[in-house]
């Protein structure tokens, strides 16, 4: 990529999307519980004059939880985004966003009402002005203030209960790094004590949904900054790999000459500094990252423990794993038995989907293999690669929702852990969406991807799958039906063939009207079966 072309990208700044919006982190909003921001296009809160909202009430999930968290009012994410604000834009029809300046995920045009698909593409089939671009828009996003959202630095708590506002200014890529840090924290209970069993993003339920809207809403903000609508994350096929072929200076970025940790000063991804990865410091100071910088980017693919990932997934555990009936099971956490969630993300077994905690297979399997910051849940997200390996595991997700074809109520209603019940809304994610509105296919939502669109036979084939399993599961009722139905059959002809017997012998000036018909005498009954 040119400097030339770098440095016209860097010049085009434009708002971006996050977690606390700008126009909401101040005392005014904080006192009063509300972030309802004007729409710019008529100075009204949400939108009201022209119809797109209004600002509503919050209606918060009363569904109970599992057990995993046994503590209420001490967590600022409990009843998201309650603790903050009770109050938010509700838009309506297609728009959407913090005042509802914005249309729903698979919409455009003026008043929101264009259907728009884009397709998401195997990084290794762009070419290379399409690679390049795509790497650019990273850095810039990385290098581009975000104009509409602030960071939280403090609980609300230390915010003198919204009188004092803590809050910071950060660039776009790091307000998803932050946002996936916050999602995944530990709870700060107060002196040094904290509690590890937590997590709005992971380990349940919503950990496909909440990366959905993740990946949405970053795609959508390098649209914005960059006026490129038709941009989409590559994906990378991970499936049978040997090692990180995306860990090139052509890619990704490829290893230091002389510090393996390290990325090739070659990439321009080795001068990122990277925020929130100390979480044992915050912990141990009460305190939440401030997207202060805490070094380079740290990579060391393959040099990982071999004993808990000892490669990278196979298509055949994919496979498997797309076998699943269960979507979840159980305890709806890391222990589940036999949940496609689970297998998928990484806990479970993915040759017997049994839970198994001391193995990392599939999605966490990546994590574990790049050996380095993308193997620390809560700072994850600062290596570039994140995005490229959560495609690809949506993607998965995708195969299964069309596989499967479940309905809204596969997704779990209640007892899950904190946060992904149904209808809770996602951390931190303002404006709110509740899980269950990304249980859904991927058109719905906007997009697809390149190798589920073709050949048209393997969507027949995962089109038949789910209903070959169920004849499977009832072929030894099909038998015998077709058993009792062969048996009545014969019963029946040999009821009406005595009956025409009978019939001319008793009466031989009253026929059928076919006697002599062939037509008659080939008459035959078949069962619906």
């Amino acid at each position: 990529m040119s400097l030339f072309a770098m440095g016209f990208l860097l010049v085009i700044l434009q708002p971006s999307t996050g977690q606390f919006p700008r126009a909401c982190a101040n005392t005014q909003s904080l006192l009063r519980k509300e972030c309802c921001p004007p729409w710019d296009g008529d100075g009204s809160p949400c939108g009201e004059l022209s119809s797109r909202g209004s600002c509503q009430n919050i209606l918060l999930s009363q569904a109970p939880l599992g057990p995993q968290f046994p503590f209420s009012g001490v967590d600022d994410r409990e009843d998201w985004p309650s603790v903050f604000y009770n109050r938010t834009c509700r838009c309506e029809g297609n728009f959407m966003g913090f005042n509802c300046g914005e249309c729903k995920f698979g919409f455009s045009g003026l008043n929101c009402t264009e259907r728009r698909l884009r397709t998401r593409r195997n990084i290794f089939q762009l070419t290379n002005s399409e690679k390049d671009k795509f790497l650019a828009y990273l850095n810039l996003a990385k290098n581009t203030p975000s104009q509409d959202y602030v960071i939280a630095t403090g609980t609300y708590t230390q915010m003198n209960n919204g009188s004092n506002p803590m809050f910071t200014s950060i660039n776009v890529y790091d307000v998803f790094v932050w946002m996936h840090y916050y999602a995944s924290r530990d709870t700060l209970l107060g002196g040094s004590n904290v509690w590890r069993d937590i997590d709005f993003a992971h380990e349940a339920p919503g950990f496909l949904p909440w990366h959905r809207v993740f990946l949405l809403m970053w795609e959508r903000e390098i649209q914005k900054i960059t006026g490129d609508e038709n941009f989409t994350i590559p994906y990378w096929d991970w499936r049978d790999a040997e090692d990180c072929v995306v860990c090139t200076d052509e890619y990704m970025g490829g290893r230091h000459p002389t510090n393996p940790n390290l990325l090739s000063p070659a990439s321009f991804f080795s001068s990122w500094q990277v925020i929130c990865t100390r979480s044992e410091e915050y912990n141990s100071q009460q305190a939440l990252c401030n997207a202060t910088s805490e070094g380079p980017i740290l990579r060391n693919p393959g040099n990982n423990d071999k004993s808990r990932t000892p490669r990278l997934p196979s298509s055949a555990e994919v496979e498997f794993c797309l076998s699943l009936t269960q979507y979840e099971s159980g305890p709806m956490d890391k222990m589940a038995n036999y949940s496609f969630r689970n297998t998928l993300e990484g806990f479970a077994d993915p040759r017997t989907a049994i839970a198994n905690i001391s193995q990392s297979g599939l999605h966490n399997a990546l994590h574990i293999y790049m050996n380095g910051s993308m193997s620390q849940v809560q700072g994850s997200a600062n290596d570039p690669i994140f995005v490229l390996h959560h495609a690809f595991v949506d993607s998965i997700f995708e195969r299964w929702l069309r596989r499967h074809r479940p309905m809204l109520e596969v997704y779990p209603a209640a007892n899950a852990p904190i946060g992904h019940n149904r209808e809770n809304y996602m951390v931190p994610f303002i404006p709110l969406y509740r899980n269950g509105e990304f249980f859904k296919p991927s058109r719905e939502l906007g997009y697809d991807y390149e190798y589920l669109q073709e050949p048209a036979l393997d969507s027949f084939q995962e089109f038949l799958i789910p209903y070959l399993q169920q004849a499977r599961q009832i072929w030894a009722w099909l038998v015998g039906a077709a058993v009792i139905g062969g048996i009545v059959t014969a019963a029946l002809t040999g009821l009406i063939l005595a009956c025409r017997k009978k019939r001319r012998g008793t009466s031989p000036e009253i026929q059928p009207l076919l006697t002599e018909s062939e037509d008659y005498n080939n008459i035959s009954y078949q069962s619906n079966f």
